[in-house]
């Protein structure tokens, strides 16, 4: 079995020009066309934290939300989302607190895809190294905790430049970090914020930053893609 799976920090759908445009935001999820997308910076920050993408074109689009949100006008939970094919059966849903000194959240879905169990989580990580390696031990802890055992997958904007330092330390085994490339700032980009990170379970087909004319508008980050398929189930 073959999916698509794709990041992206959308900035609140304030692109380059300084414009905030959620039909753009959904341009760009068109031209990627994944299976699963985690989202980041997908709720406003202020009052009553509604979402940026109107619920009526996440309706017209061949994906739904999986319900995370605790505010009833919000997509995710701390601005993250998850969105997966209408098709697939979501089977649990959780929004996760994550230690720090601001306000950081992950979500986490697992759905079911021609009769197997996917878990996919999606955050945004601190600016402080500290607190990085602190959350994605949180994260990791849940994972650990969460019953069934099935294949994984982990996205988001980690704000860490390099994939084998600091906090990515924390995933060793059982974990590949994937390199999907530069992903900001979207103009011109040289750091690798966003990741994607696999189970065991998951072989990766092919990886890459989705750098498209609309894209580089969009947001000031790009999202990273990964194509990745289950050989043994």
């Amino acid at each position: 079995m073959r999916l698509k799976f794709a990041s992206y920090n959308i900035h609140k759908a304030v692109g380059a020009d300084r414009r905030r445009d959620p039909d753009r935001i959904m341009r760009v999820l068109r031209e990627i066309d994944a299976d699963v997308i985690a989202l980041q910076e997908a709720d406003l920050r202020i009052g009553e934290r509604a979402s940026v993408i109107d619920r009526a074109a996440i309706k017209d689009s061949p994906w739904q939300p999986v319900e995370i949100a605790k505010r009833p006008r919000s997509l995710g939970w701390h601005g993250n989302a998850l969105l997966v094919r209408k098709e697939y059966r979501v089977l649990d849903a959780q929004p996760l607190d994550l230690p720090t000194l601001e306000p950081r959240g992950a979500a986490r879905g697992d759905i079911e895809v021609s009769g197997i169990r996917i878990r996919v989580i999606g955050m945004h990580l601190d600016l402080s190294g500290l607190r990085r390696r602190d959350q994605i031990k949180a994260v990791l802890g849940h994972a650990e905790q969460c019953a069934p055992v099935c294949p994984t997958v982990m996205m988001g904007d980690f704000n860490q430049w390099g994939n084998r330092s600091g906090a990515m330390q924390e995933f060793r085994q059982n974990w590949h970090v994937l390199d999907t490339g530069r992903s900001f700032p979207a103009r011109q980009p040289i750091a690798r914020l966003d990741r994607i990170v696999t189970s065991d379970e998951w072989g990766c087909v092919e990886q890459h930053v989705h750098h498209s004319a609309t894209a580089s508008q969009a947001s000031d980050h790009l999202p990273v893609v990964a194509s990745l398929e289950l050989p043994n189930i």
